[in-house]
């Protein structure tokens, strides 16, 4: 939460002493030696060789994947396009929990969480923890009522849903525009996470082409096995993903934690770094905890991202490749166990302020996206380096399979067959779906190998204020068609307008970029209290629906044919109306 679901702030490295002159240098003196100095001219040759094992296993894996299960309920007359992009619906609970977790917590998230943490403290890094905490209720309760009117009328992404319930092509258009405009650079953050591993593990060159190469060889045998395999494919590497995640977390605790001196030194040397002031601006590197001043930032990050995290087309792919209602409940249910890694992962960015890590890359420059990675080759013997780097890949490599998928069943559903050939058979579906997808990994691919990577962190922090913009829409339309649907197109454009706009006057203090972070002046409330973006246009989007459905009321205007009914909301497995129509309503 890669940020997911997490936005990504642009966090930087504190160019300060952490410790000045007459500060409490306890902390610091406890800290270790690093095991393995850091050498821009040298591979880690124990750590690469393991990472490669795990990396041919993942791709085994990946292609024998085509062969998973058929579920139990499907047909042979099922749409193509739910056999390849939503695995004939048919995962259980097990599948449903890891594939769930797997598509929440990215290997960006790892990277980022636990950066932000380190740079800048807990209300732009833990706020993480209870951001997920929302998001399960929020699963548990909206996703069983997507899951069954999907099934009833076989819908495959959430534009499909929007279609139907309001017969607006350009709404429809809008939700799915907007979902791959958001997918797309959520992609390319999991390439940054791959490439910080084989930063850390030494492959760089002068050579571009030598120094990209690894990257793009990796991503070439996802973009593969994804396409052979489908959904199946990350639904099987989840299992190996969610594994390495809890034995590494497990063993950075048991090495890392006495060599630190423990939790009390950990957390005086963050407290310190935090309290120390930035000689840029004169106020405190970060916050440790957060205060008064902290709590609106803190707690609308959290809500926001909840949010937003539900209505991305990659959560509603997998929620609707399960077998049944009960299923999506019980996946929700477990998810807290990931909960709890990620919020170990978080403190892991405290930890590398006391072992004095410092993440800079091969360009000499500092680049906080390198503390977990540098802070795990630093004190982890080699071995364990390579097990722990490899997690990160793997991390990458499930969320990257979905999120493609789920991009491309956007394209192939709601753009080819919408607007370029209504007439489009089921396998004519398929293809446009596969090469999509094949068309949206080498796009994030190229995004990051040929453009700073500082433009992945803004379009995916653009990404996270558009997503939210079909929550209304999606979320709200599950429970009512109150709404016109012309005042949600209205409201979704005001959304977009206001949030990119107020997002773009955002400029980071020490680069001067614009888009420099998520977080800005409430309106109405003010007071200088800072709220997230995305979460303000949502309020904004639902306040112009709101509005202009009561315009379009008093006009009398048509609001057009709603194709689903109470009872679709609440179908069953057992249920006959779950099997899936041959054909797409139109």
């Amino acid at each position: 939460m890669d940020f997911p679901v997490l936005q990504p702030h642009l966090v930087r490295l504190p160019s300060h002493d952490p410790h000045p002159p007459g500060s409490n240098r306890r902390a610091s003196a406890r800290r270790p030696r690093r095991e393995k100095p850091m050498n821009r001219d040298s591979i880690d040759w124990t750590a690469l060789t393991i990472l490669v094992i795990f990396f041919l296993i993942v791709t085994v894996t990946g292609f024998a994947a085509v062969q998973g299960r058929k579920g139990r309920h499907i047909t042979g007359t099922v749409n193509a396009l739910d056999q390849w992009g939503l695995a004939d619906r048919g995962f259980g609970t097990l599948t449903s929990w890891l594939l769930l977790g797997g598509n929440i917590y990215t290997a960006y998230t790892f990277i980022a969480i636990p950066a932000a943490m380190f740079a800048s403290g807990a209300v732009s890094g833990f706020f993480a923890v209870p951001y997920t905490i929302i998001v399960y209720p929020l699963i548990f309760t909206v996703m069983p009522r997507l899951w069954s009117v999907a099934h009833r009328h076989g819908y495959v992404t959430p534009a499909d849903f929007v279609r139907g319930r309001y017969r607006s092509r350009g709404l429809t258009l809008a939700v799915a525009l907007t979902g791959l405009l958001a997918t797309l650079p959520y992609i390319a953050l999991q390439l940054v996470g791959i490439q910080a591993v084989f930063e850390v593990l030494g492959l760089g060159s002068s050579n571009p082409l030598v120094n990209d190469l690894p990257l793009a060889v990796a991503f070439t045998v996802l973009a593969a096995f994804t396409y052979v395999s489908g959904l199946r494919a990350p639904a099987f590497i989840a299992v190996l993903k969610a594994f390495l995640l809890f034995l590494v977390v497990t063993a950075a605790f048991v090495v890392l934690l006495p060599r630190l001196g423990g939790l009390e030194t950990i957390f005086a040397s963050a407290q310190e770094r935090m309290a120390a002031p930035d000689p840029k601006t004169g106020r405190p590197t970060g916050v440790f905890i957060p205060g008064a001043s902290g709590f609106w930032p803190y707690a609308t990050l959290a809500l926001g991202s909840a949010m937003a995290l539900v209505v991305y087309p990659h959560t509603v792919t997998t929620v609707l490749a399960t077998r049944s209602r009960d299923v999506v409940r019980r996946g929700a249910a477990l998810l807290p166990a990931f909960t709890l890694v990620l919020g170990l992962f978080a403190l892991l960015g405290f930890f590398a302020i006391a072992a004095g890590t410092r993440p800079v890359g091969m360009d000499g420059q500092p680049n906080p996206q390198l503390v977990i990675p540098r802070l795990f080759a630093d004190l982890f013997p080699s071995w364990l380096t390579g097990i722990a780097l490899a997690t990160i890949a793997i991390s990458a490599l499930v969320p990257a399979a979905i999120m493609s998928i789920a991009a491309a069943n956007l394209v192939s559903r709601n753009v080819y067959r919408e607007f370029i050939r209504p007439d489009a058979s089921s396998q004519d579906e398929l293809r446009v779906s596969k090469a999509a997808s094949l068309f949206v990994k080498f796009g994030a691919l190229a995004f990051v190998l040929f453009l700073d990577r500082k433009f992945a962190l803004d379009f995916q922090l653009l990404g996270g204020i558009w997503i939210l913009q079909t929550f209304p829409a999606i979320v709200v339309g599950l429970y009512t068609r109150w709404f016109h649907p012309g005042a949600l197109l209205a409201g979704w454009a005001s959304g977009m307008v206001y949030g990119t706009v107020t997002a773009y006057g955002i400029v980071n203090p020490g680069t001067g970029r614009h888009f420099g972070g998520s977080l800005a002046e409430i309106p109405v409330i003010g007071g200088g209290r800072l709220g997230y973006v995305a979460l303000t246009a949502c309020v904004l989007n639902a306040a112009v629906s709101v509005a202009a459905t009561l315009a379009f009321r008093v006009a009398k205007r048509p609001a057009g044919r709603d194709e689903t009914s109470a009872d679709d909301y609440h179908a069953d497995i057992d249920d006959p109306r779950v099997e899936p129509l041959r054909e797409l309503i139109r």
